[in-house]
């Protein structure tokens, strides 16, 4: 099992980060390097059918080993990481035998991750981290899932007393901005359902996620010399800053958790002239999602009508939908990860994704595919961590999931 540790911290070092402004497939290309590896990878273990297609999409297969009738499963996960923090020049890190308190991951620039600010770590004292330099996100969203996936496939490649039927895996580009199923080749993969290893900590396993949109909204302002404004300037950065007041509040994610949606402003930027805005929205409930969108549309009509007719544009688009709907009828595949987690000694945590994986668009595409842990701590930040254990864990209920299904 130590194999997926060195997977993992050789993984991270590949830069591949997407990139939103991108309208190419992958959004960039040195996801295609980290691509290309992978199917080195998966051709050394004796994967058949190893492929990438001019998409980035890498795909395989582990023939069964049964001659019974088994359904096809498959397992997924991201290539990419996300575009909210520098994926470059990533310096994995072991902490060994964590002691519990601050751990110093950047001393020039006083970079500390301490369970002050994320208590989760109390969890894993005595075991083995893995955090980056503190310059740099980790990667562990969603490379340790990889790492597993590679993992658990080279472990049955290696023990074929496990009795199994055929297993497909991909791994996909641009997850994190929200592409990763557009282009997705179903006809290729070819499972009765599949998971995505792309979960949070030890035992997440989830089967609901956030309904989802994006929205990009331009504000045009006037701008003269200001000495002789009066009544001629328009602030194109304070008519912004009025629409971001009209908007709920106590729904922006810091206050918010569970089952509560949110409004997100991830970006931006302006000068009197013209500020650009961008928004994420979120929400479980499909009633819930829709009242989000009507409140910025609501808000952009009422700054038209109070500025003038074209001041305010919005863009609103929606992303993915909640998978749930999609799941509840084949709800045995959930129970399937379930018994398998606890048969290797993992308690089982079912959660609502905050969030979205290639899972709940594939699952509207007649793909069932709830989500599995991978194991990681603090996505798409600096403090982003990753306990050895757990990526070990998830190796051994992909294992698991497999010889339960085809029994």
């Amino acid at each position: 099992m130590n194999r997926v540790v060195e997977r993992f911290m050789r993984y991270v070092q590949m830069d591949t980060q997407s990139d939103p402004e991108s309208d190419t497939c992958p959004s960039t290309e040195k996801q295609l390097v980290l691509g290309r590896e992978l199917v080195r990878e998966l051709e050394e273990i004796g994967l058949a059918h190893v492929s990438m297609d001019g998409n980035g999409y890498v795909m395989g297969t582990l023939p069964a080993n049964v001659d019974r009738d088994v359904e096809t499963i498959g397992f997924i996960a991201h290539m990419d990481t996300s575009p909210d923090a520098s994926g470059e020049n990533v310096r994995p890190s072991l902490v060994e035998n964590y002691a519990g308190g601050a751990i110093v991951l950047n001393q020039e620039k006083k970079i500390v991750l301490s369970p002050d600010d994320f208590p989760d770590l109390k969890a894993y004292i005595g075991e083995t981290l893995i955090t980056s330099d503190g310059t740099t996100l980790l990667g562990a969203d969603n490379k340790a899932g990889i790492a597993e996936i590679i993992t658990a496939m080279e472990y049955l490649v290696a023990h074929p007393e496990i009795e199994h039927g055929e297993v497909k895996i991909a791994f996909t580009p641009d997850e994190e901005i929200g592409r990763g199923a557009d282009l997705f080749p179903l006809e290729k993969f070819k499972a009765a359902f599949a998971y995505t290893v792309d979960g949070g900590p030890l035992g997440e396993l989830e089967y609901e996620n956030f309904n989802a949109a994006s929205a990009k909204i331009n504000v045009w302002g006037r701008n003269v010399h200001p000495g002789s404004a009066k009544n001629i300037m328009i602030n194109s950065m304070l008519i912004a800053m009025e629409l971001n007041s009209m908007l709920p509040a106590a729904e922006r994610p810091e206050y918010t958790e569970d089952y509560e949606g949110f409004f997100h402003l991830t970006n931006i930027s302006g000068t009197v002239e013209e500020t650009n805005l961008q928004y994420i929205i979120r929400d479980h409930s499909k009633a819930l999602f829709a009242q989000k969108k009507r409140v910025m549309e609501k808000a952009v009509n009422f700054l038209n009508l109070k500025y003038g007719s074209g001041t305010i544009e919005l863009q609103l688009t929606d992303s993915y939908y909640n998978m749930k709907e999609k799941i509840e009828p084949v709800i045995g595949i959930v129970e399937l990860a379930k018994k398998a987690m606890e048969q290797v000694g993992v308690t089982p945590t079912i959660t609502p994704i905050r969030g979205g994986t290639d899972g709940a668009s594939l699952s509207y595409k007649d793909l069932p595919c709830p989500n599995l842990f991978a194991g990681g701590h603090n996505y798409h930040g600096r403090f982003e961590y990753i306990p050895v254990n757990s990526m070990k864990k998830a190796v051994e209920v992909i294992v698991k999931i497999i010889e339960l299904h085809s029994r």
